[in-house]
């Protein structure tokens, strides 16, 4: 494959509810969208750094900047027989993770299209459909966080995830284990904890939680191994986790017995699949997090699901949760078990609505290896 042409482009999505984490309430996402042609055909990926530099350090704007500045430059005219080449070549650009994972995954995509197999099969994918579970925002109230879960229950999801933060988790836990004593369910705190807390996080072994997903600081592992002593519930690490290298320290410390994988967070399905395999070979069970993803990551999320270390329901929900329409066709549907089919043809799986796309492009770059030769 030559690198004809990229293409960076940003869409603005409303969302259909307000989600709240731990740090901060979202509505309306800037979301950027990579095409990479070649050949003729086109290759699309998604950052999913969010507007600012809350969750990690990335945002829409640094992502825009390290991509027109340095990642195209990297990449433009070069031949490339696989994806996995690609992060070689991206190595001179430290961090930007999300960035670089947006790139790399519209080449996959492209591999797949040219070798006419689904993405998820040129990945190593050997399940057929995916577990889906759901990611529940803070709520105003108990009562609303009940019917929130009554509703995502009611539609079939297998697992139900309810960000916390203090002064808001034990209450809410307390009623929804109550409520619904054998549903599988998880806290999600986003880094709002610290060793402080030990005592007051201790209280959430007595709710049969699967996990705690990052309580301590984003950037941690040694305090993390402290706390898992403590802890009967397991810990699962997301934002500490960057690539390989952090996922056989954080196991080699203790720091966690469950893991999420995020395409953007590990930098792209190349870096995913070392994770997954490490892992897998480890006994540490994982699955896909989610970042509020328009249908271009939520493909790709999917396609990654279909690894077999990926054995608990991931963030991977409907479009219709979070979009009136997504930018995709068919959009994402959750079946009443709640699982998600994996695509059988060639690529994502999925095809992107130009049309509704170009109607919600706020800015577009296109950079070509041959600047005299348009690139339609």
């Amino acid at each position: 494959m030559r690198i004809d042409a990229i293409s960076v482009r940003e869409i603005r999505l409303r969302l259909k509810t307000p989600f709240e984490t731990s740090f901060g309430i979202l509505q309306k996402r800037r979301i950027l969208l990579v095409e990479v042609k070649s050949d003729g055909a086109t290759g699309w990926g998604e950052v999913t750094a969010v507007e600012g530099p809350f969750y990690n350090s990335e945002t829409t704007d640094t992502a825009w900047i390290i991509l027109r500045d340095f990642i195209v430059p990297l990449l433009l005219g070069k031949d490339v027989t696989s994806a996995t080449q690609v992060p070689p070549l991206l190595a001179p650009v430290r961090g930007h993770e999300m960035a670089k994972a947006a790139v790399e995954n519209a080449i996959w995509d492209l591999e797949a299209q040219q070798k006419e197999v689904p993405l998820a099969a040129l990945l190593g994918g050997q399940m057929e459909e995916i577990a889906c579970g759901v990611s529940i925002g803070i709520n105003s109230s108990i009562d609303a966080l009940v019917r929130s879960v009554e509703k995502e229950l009611a539609a079939g999801y297998q697992r139900i995830k309810i960000k916390i933060k203090p002064g808001n988790d034990q209450e809410p836990v307390r009623t929804l284990r109550h409520r619904f004593p054998d549903i599988k369910l998880m806290v999600d705190a986003n880094s709002a904890y610290s060793l402080s807390d030990i005592a007051h996080l201790r209280k959430f072994d007595d709710y049969d939680l699967m996990m705690i997903e990052q309580p301590l600081a984003w950037d941690d592992f040694y305090q993390h191994a402290q706390l898992q002593a403590k802890l009967q519930t397991p810990i699962c690490l997301d934002e500490s986790i960057h690539n390989l290298d952090h996922t056989e320290a954080a196991v080699a410390m203790q720091s966690c017995r469950v893991l999420n994988i995020k395409l953007g967070r590990v930098g792209g399905h190349t870096e995913a699949q070392k994770i997954e395999n490490f892992c897998r070979r480890h006994g540490i069970p994982v699955w896909c997090g989610g970042m509020l993803e328009s249908g271009i990551g939520r493909a790709h999320n999917i396609a990654m699901s279909t690894l077999p270390g990926f054995v608990l329901p991931g963030d991977v929900s409907a479009s219709q949760r979070y979009w009136d329409e997504d930018i995709i066709e068919p959009e994402v549907e959750v079946t009443k078990r709640g699982t998600i089919q994996a695509p059988i043809s060639p690529g994502l799986g999925y095809q992107v609505t130009r049309r509704r796309v170009d109607s919600l492009t706020e800015r577009q770059e296109t950079f070509t290896a041959n600047p005299t030769v348009a690139v339609m």
